[in-house]
């Protein structure tokens, strides 16, 4: 870009930093290596502080550095922070903010951001308050830091606020640091998700749709309208694909100026011969939980499929999934055994002990009805997942083509039985499957042709779109397929054939297929869709500039 404009500090904040909760999380720490290299401890994340006295492991506090400023802080703003590390490679500067003090004032800074952009949160509940305190707080720090170490107006600064959690902390700094250019990322409307998520037809009827009064509909007013007003009013606005594009342009009413998809690093995918050697214990690990819980052995040749991700049973296409597996006993030509893993967590009370005593004493069958879930769950008859596989009368009998096992676990390495993490499973998959309805970008499938798991998804999520603009079928690494608002039985049909033809695929085919899914993932890597977001900064500081010579 010619005359590109460049940022001397940039302050990103999330309410994922220091803080796995979900995607974002992944968006944010793998990209943080790419900027540190370039900006070094002039690129300063934001978190939440809620992790307050107990450890937390994403996050090394340094006691001994910026003691004046966190004074300063504490007697000007009477806000406590801790400044460190954040524990992901490149170790970006962190900053945790406790922004509970602000709840006492909640009901006069509301007051004052309706004067102000007029955001509505009468009608506020849930986590609405906690998000905007924690936003607003942001942007305290931010001026904060800007005036104790003295930034001149000259100097090129970025605030970048991720999601609706954090827009009033765009409102601070538009209000008391104008020189400081906003970018304001939405990784997925909060009213778009909602609508999707309560089963109404989003993409065919989505130019139809009025955001203000489908938030009335669905009781999603206050967070509806930070979110419009920060997407409206920012320097420079984001999101991460260009169906949420049209999205945000429908429903908040902003075309964004940059569409910045979400990258990945390959640092947690292991190379060479350690690849092979976790991958091998992968798929023992696999074996032995399914053969325990099933109570019988799994021919050799038995093809192992999952998908995963957040419970949203329809937006993540679980209940396509499941339908596309009771399709494939219709399928003659489908001789290899299926088993498929559902790693989706769900309420759960606690691991089966009687499981895990049969994984430790192979001598100790396991003697149970349930023969599906590798956990207790709270609420067996009205959990989606049980109740469709109830439907389709799938119960994992011996003779029985296809085997489905729940894993409604979080897969952090001490979930009881595996003992593994998400990504120490995935690398023993032979295919994953995320047949989404609503997903902005989708790391999931991302993250599985990165470890050379070929993926079915679909054109509705971002991942999926972007890869169309390559070659698309599953024998290139990635198996995109149509899908609309009402077509659900028909993409759970072509899952099911692509599963089929898959299970044909010879072993050389096989390894052919794996190869082009990993030369999918590298295309994706931080290293090419960073320039997004320098065009995203570039775009900032112009509008700032014009802005601030008016």
């Amino acid at each position: 870009m010619l005359d590109s404009l460049e940022p001397e500090y940039i302050f990103e904040t999330s309410w994922e930093v220091c803080n796995m909760v979900g995607g974002i999380y992944t968006v944010l720490s793998t990209r943080a290596a790419t900027l540190q290299e370039q900006y070094k401890d002039k690129l300063i994340f934001i978190g939440p502080d809620v992790w307050k006295d107990r450890h937390n492991p994403y996050f090394v506090e340094d006691t001994k550095s910026f003691e004046d400023w966190k004074n300063y802080t504490q007697h000007e703003y009477h806000l406590r922070i801790r400044v460190g590390r954040w524990t992901i490679p490149g170790n970006p500067l962190a900053v945790l903010v406790d922004f509970m003090p602000l709840m006492n004032r909640k009901n006069e800074i509301y007051a004052h951001v309706w004067d102000q952009v007029e955001v509505n949160s009468m009608p506020a509940y849930g986590d609405y308050d906690e998000s905007s305190m924690f936003g607003y707080a942001t942007g305290m720090i931010m001026e904060s830091y800007y005036r104790y170490f003295k930034l001149q107006a000259n100097q090129q600064v970025i605030a970048h606020f991720n999601e609706w959690m954090t827009t009033f902390g765009a409102f601070y700094i538009q209000e008391n640091l104008p020189a400081v250019a906003t970018v304001f990322t939405t990784h997925a409307t909060s009213i778009g998700r909602s609508i999707a998520g309560n089963h109404k037809p989003l993409y065919d009827y989505l130019q139809e749709y009025n955001g203000d009064q489908m938030a009335y509909e669905l009781n999603m007013v206050s967070k509806h309208s930070t979110e419009k007003k920060a997407a409206q009013l920012v320097d420079c606005f984001t999101t991460v694909s260009e169906i949420t594009g049209v999205e945000c342009e429908q429903l908040l009413e902003r075309k964004p100026d940059i569409i910045t998809p979400n990258g990945f690093e390959d640092d947690f995918v292991p190379k060479g011969k350690n690849f092979t050697t976790q991958r091998k214990d992968a798929r023992n690990s696999l074996r032995h939980v399914a053969e325990t819980l099933l109570g019988y052995e799994l021919n050799e040749n038995a093809l192992f499929i999952s998908t995963a991700g957040r419970y949203e049973y329809k937006n993540k296409g679980i209940d396509t999934f499941i339908e596309s597996l009771k399709l494939l006993y219709d399928f003659n030509d489908m001789t290899r055994q299926v088993v498929a893993f559902i790693m989706v967590p769900a309420w759960v009370q606690t691991h089966r002990p009687d499981l895990a005593n049969s994984l430790k004493n192979p001598d100790s069958k396991l003697y149970s009805y349930n023969r599906i879930t590798t956990h207790e769950l709270h609420d067996y008859y009205n959990d989606n997942v049980m109740s469709a596989l109830h439907w389709f009368h799938i119960r994992n009998q011996i003779n029985e083509r296809v085997k489905v096992i729940f894993v409604p676990s979080y897969l952090n390495g001490a979930d009881g039985i595996f003992n593994k993490s998400y990504y120490e499973l995935l690398i023993g998959m032979d295919l994953t499957v995320f047949p989404s309805y609503y997903e902005p970008w989708g790391y999931t499938p991302l993250e599985s042709v990165a470890f050379s798991v070929p993926t079915i998804t679909t054109d509705l999520a971002g991942f999926g779109q972007w890869v169309s603009k390559l070659p698309q079928d599953l024998k290139n690494g990635v198996g995109v397929i149509h899908r609309s608002d009402y077509n659900g039985h028909e993409v759970a049909q072509n899952i099911a054939k692509m599963i089929c033809e898959f299970s044909l695929c010879t072993e050389n085919e096989v390894k052919n297929i794996r190869k082009k899914a990993s030369i999918i993932a590298e295309k994706a890597l931080w290293k090419h869709f960073i320039t997004f977001y320098h065009q995203a900064y570039h775009q900032a500081l112009k509008a700032k500039n014009e802005r601030i010579t008016l």
